[in-house]
């Protein structure tokens, strides 16, 4: 367990789920920029993101990812059904998952399909807004880093 203002020095896996590549550069960019270390790994669509969770094919080197960011509108298998695959297997439901919203509708879609994220965040817009999003993420993690472990 870490205390407030300190950060464990082990990098975290990310999981980006986004299939607009100028968005991935972009939170990939703003990720290396981070104070957080981190390692992102990134696919574009719900297929390849279901194949790295439970790595196979290609991804069957990957360790499981620490947080998953989830963009809902994929191709392939959408967002609502990774989540829900996600919270039916025990090996996946414990990842943390943050929604990528792209408007304050975002979450409400989500819920209405009977399914809840652990975060939800709007993406950004302009280029300039990507280091807040992370700054968003980073505080996200940490928050869960700082929790204390519970006794099972």
């Amino acid at each position: 367990m870490t205390r407030e203002g300190e950060r464990e020095d082990k990098p975290i896996d990310i999981l980006l789920v986004e299939p607009n590549p100028g968005d991935t550069r972009l939170f990939t960019e703003s990720f290396d920029d981070a104070k957080l270390t981190n390692n992102v790994h990134t696919v574009s669509d719900g297929d390849a993101a279901l194949e790295f969770l439970h790595r196979r094919g290609e991804y069957t080197d990957e360790s499981h990812p620490d947080l998953v960011l989830l963009e809902p509108q994929l191709p392939g298998k959408d967002g609502m059904d990774i989540l829900s695959e996600m919270n039916d297997e025990p090996v996946l439901r414990d990842i943390p998952v943050v929604i990528l919203t792209s408007s304050d509708v975002g979450e409400q879609i989500v819920k209405s399909h009977g399914l809840e994220a652990d975060h939800y965040v709007q993406k950004p817009v302009e280029p300039e807004d990507f280091l807040e999003f992370v700054q968003e993420i980073e505080d996200f993690w940490l928050s869960i880093v700082q929790q204390p472990a519970s006794d099972t």
